[in-house]
């Protein structure tokens, strides 16, 4: 599977890419990176180094676009820390990025040259896909399969009491990525080339418990097993002697400590990575076909999403919306493919 990522990497994106990077049949050809959790500039300097640790050195990492569409860019330090990977750090990559390709001439370019092939994973504000699909209309029919991380329909959101994080960042930007695919359901595209969304209503049922690092310590056969816990000193660092446990024990702390600060417990929802489930096709899930759309004029519902399911509105579907999915299935699988990489990347250092 060839796959192009775009992220704005952030705890969970970092996740996501890891988990990935795990993936024997995935074969990333870039990573593009959004404003959202942090500015682009930093979003790229996280995916590079990750990479890196994850013996990809040589992936492309794009920038394209540097702010939402309309609005000024808010990036979430209290949610993901000021550099985005919560306590985790890394070193930055010793070669300059190269600055002379966009994210977005490459989206274009590359599904223009391999039309079918490509998917595309978006768990970052759709601030490039949009661009990209004004430049390139034929984008829905030229990708392989799209899957979106983004939006809140039958639940409360994570940034206003109806809307979720991705999309409030950049609205106008979701809004033209789904009358985009609407104008091509239109046009007769294929249900199956419509976006996978995974909305809040399934992706916070991944709730990650702290004992998830217990566990991918001794699947990549640490001589000491990780343990992090909730009577831990904040910003407590790992000590383990594997550099990706440490990475993601350093990074997921800081998650598990945000969220017990809004009362949901010591725990962390790790949305993107069941977006990259669905993208890779490793994970379960089930879909209903649904009319999206997102308001972007009401200062009350500015952000939200709302997906007509019974066809009120009389227009034709533009997303496939997840809603069934199997957390416990799915930790399973990420314990045992990143257990299977931090052992190889300890074995070959």
């Amino acid at each position: 599977m060839r796959l192009v990522l775009d992220c704005d990497t952030g705890i969970d994106d970092a996740l996501a890419l890891a988990y990935l990077s795990s993936l024997d049949h995935v074969q990333l050809e870039a990573v593009t990176s959004t404003p959202g959790n942090v500015d682009a500039e930093q979003v790229a300097v996280n995916n590079r180094a990750l990479l890196a640790l994850c013996g990809n050195p040589d992936i492309p990492v794009l920038i394209g676009e540097r702010e939402p569409l309309e609005i000024p860019l808010v990036t979430t330090p209290e949610t993901h820390g000021p550099q985005g990977v919560g306590y985790a750090t890394l070193p930055e990559p010793a070669d300059p990025m190269p600055t002379d390709f966009d994210a977005i001439d490459y989206w274009i370019e590359a599904a223009r040259g391999n039309p079918g092939e490509l998917t595309v994973l978006l768990t970052a504000p759709l601030t490039n896909f949009a661009l990209a699909l004004r430049r390139e209309p034929r984008l829905p029919w030229l990708l392989r399969k799209v899957v979106i991380m983004g939006g809140a329909f039958y639940y409360q959101g994570n940034t206003t009491p109806t809307a979720e994080w991705n999309t409030h960042v950049d609205p106008h930007a979701a809004k033209e990525v789904f009358a985009a695919y609407k104008a091509a359901a239109e046009q007769g595209l294929d249900s199956s080339k419509l976006p996978i969304v995974c909305s809040l209503d399934t992706t916070e049922r991944f709730e990650m418990q702290p004992d998830f690092l217990t566990k991918l310590s001794i699947e990549a056969g640490c001589a000491e097993p990780e343990i992090v816990q909730a009577s831990d000193p904040e910003g407590t660092l790992s000590k383990s002697s594997n550099p990706l446990v440490r990475y993601l024990s350093d990074a997921l702390r800081f998650y598990f400590e945000f969220h017990r600060q809004y009362d949901q417990g010591y725990i962390a929802h790790v949305h993107d990575f069941f977006a990259a489930g669905v993208a890779a096709g490793t994970l379960d899930y089930e879909t209903r076909p649904a009319t999206v759309d997102v308001e972007t004029d009401s200062p009350l519902l500015f952000g939200t999403t709302v997906a007509d399911f019974r066809g009120l509105w009389g227009k034709p579907a533009n997303a496939q919306v997840v809603v069934a999915n199997n957390p416990e299935a799915g930790f399973a699988e990420l314990v045992q493919r990143l257990g299977a990489l931090a052992r190889k990347l300890n074995e070959n250092s």
